[in-house]
């Protein structure tokens, strides 16, 4: 049993903290929001997420979870220390490390000798040699321990994770960081620091890469008379290239994947090498949202602006309420500038803060659909594909859906009399 500081209580820290008191570690876990801390304390989750309740509850219930506003306090009791700071992107496409920098200069002086420094959060390529120099002292090490998250099963990939990533230059440091996963049945993978950095920022390039190239080919297939499921069948049975991330929609986001890639591609022009290949990627991202406007202005074949949208979902992905960066949402900005009417339903959007002026919420499924010109489903819950779509019909101006997820069955919706369009299906 180790004593553990995670400071920050977002979404990453919050998994960190829970998950490692689960793994039997006595753990802190420090934010400057003391609402939040409240809320904490109380055993109430503030994000939506899968698990994280049951286990914030039988951590606090063994007094092996706790929650704290105290900083100093808090790290001079404790061996290890992970940092799950915010890294917003800036304007030039960096990542604003102030947070990560601020914390440092704050709990360096408390430390108590030998202490470990985890970095979680991610940071520019080099920011830990940065790190190393900002502490000036020998007697504490830093070691990067990237996460690879994903929203609405991030316990999961915590507690049953594909990889453990550790970059470290002090291999005692990075062996006793990785006796804290002891538990965790996965393969502990040994980099320096520089490259456990860049093995974060990879990862969500590909996968960014990987979404983006089956959305092109889902329009390929379109073009020609091919069928995209039956397309990544084929393509992802080759081990090389493996199944997961090969459904197309209305493209990526997500509070990582827009700054991740724009951070690497910045990154690498400041170190010399133009990485046209993920401005591409960035570049047929917005493609895609500009595509799905085009497919439902040729469902509706009239002028926008006197149209009713019922839109499906708000946020960037099913199973999490969180809409940072959302490929709907970027969407639905485009058709309320085209002057459009547009009633919206999400099973975690509970109010309009942040969305269009011209934006409604609808309580339900069937009464964002309600004397709709079209149906437009945006992200994946399982609710859409539950809906009585037989009784909805009726209901519309025009039976009309464009399934931006491929979560349908096509040839019940075109036998139910709709006008049906999906992505890249036959």
């Amino acid at each position: 049993m180790s004593e553990i500081v995670v400071i920050g209580a977002g979404y990453v820290g919050l998994t960190s903290s829970v998950c490692l008191a689960h793994l039997g570690h006595n753990v802190t876990c420090v934010d400057i929001d003391s609402n939040k801390v409240d809320l904490l304390n109380r055993g109430e989750v503030p994000i939506y997420e899968a698990r994280l309740p049951e286990l914030l509850q039988e951590g606090q219930g063994k007094e092996s979870l706790r929650f704290t506003t105290e900083l100093e306090a808090a790290v001079s009791a404790s061996e290890f220390i992970f940092l799950c700071l915010p890294t917003p992107q800036e304007p030039d496409g960096n990542a604003d490390i102030s947070a990560v920098v601020s914390v440092m200069n704050q709990i360096c002086p408390t430390l108590a000798p030998g202490s470990i420094i985890i970095n979680k959060s991610t940071v520019p390529i080099g920011t830990s040699a940065q790190l190393i120099q900002a502490i000036g002292r020998t007697d504490i090490s830093l070691v990067s321990n990237p996460e690879f998250l994903r929203e609405g099963v991030a316990v999961t990939d915590f507690l049953q994770p594909d990889r453990i990533l550790i970059g470290a230059s002090d291999r005692e440091a990075a062996e006793k960081v990785a006796g804290l996963y002891q538990a965790i049945d996965a393969p502990v993978i040994h980099v320096d620091l520089a490259s456990a950095e860049t093995i974060k920022y990879a990862t969500n390039s590909f996968l960014a890469t990987k979404v983006s190239f089956v959305n092109a080919l889902a329009a390929v297939c379109e073009a020609v008379g091919a069928d995209i499921e039956s397309v990544t069948r084929g393509l992802g049975s080759d081990q090389r290239i493996g199944s997961r991330f090969l459904q197309p929609g209305p493209g990526w986001g997500g509070s990582c994947f827009p700054k991740d890639m724009e951070a690497l591609i910045t990154t690498a022009s400041a170190a010399g090498y133009e990485f046209d290949l993920l401005r591409a990627v960035v570049k047929a991202n917005e493609q895609q949202f500009d595509r799905l406007v085009a497919k439902i202005e040729d469902l509706v074949t009239g002028d926008l602006s006197n149209s009713t949208i019922g839109v499906l979902g708000l946020t960037f992905k099913a199973h999490t309420d969180d809409m940072r960066n959302s490929p709907a949402l970027e969407i639905v900005q485009r058709l309320a500038s085209k002057g459009c009417t547009i009633k919206a339903y999400d099973p975690m959007v509970k109010n309009e803060k942040g969305l269009p002026t011209t934006f409604a919420l609808a309580p339900t499924i069937e009464e964002a659909v309600r004397a709709s010109d079209i149906a437009v489903i945006l992200t994946e819950w399982p609710d859409f594909n539950r809906a009585n779509w037989a009784a909805m019909r009726d209901t519309m101006k025009a039976p009309r859906v464009l399934d931006g997820r491929n979560i349908l069955d096509r040839s019940q919706m075109l036998e139910m009399g709709y006008d049906y369009q999906d992505l890249g299906r036959l």
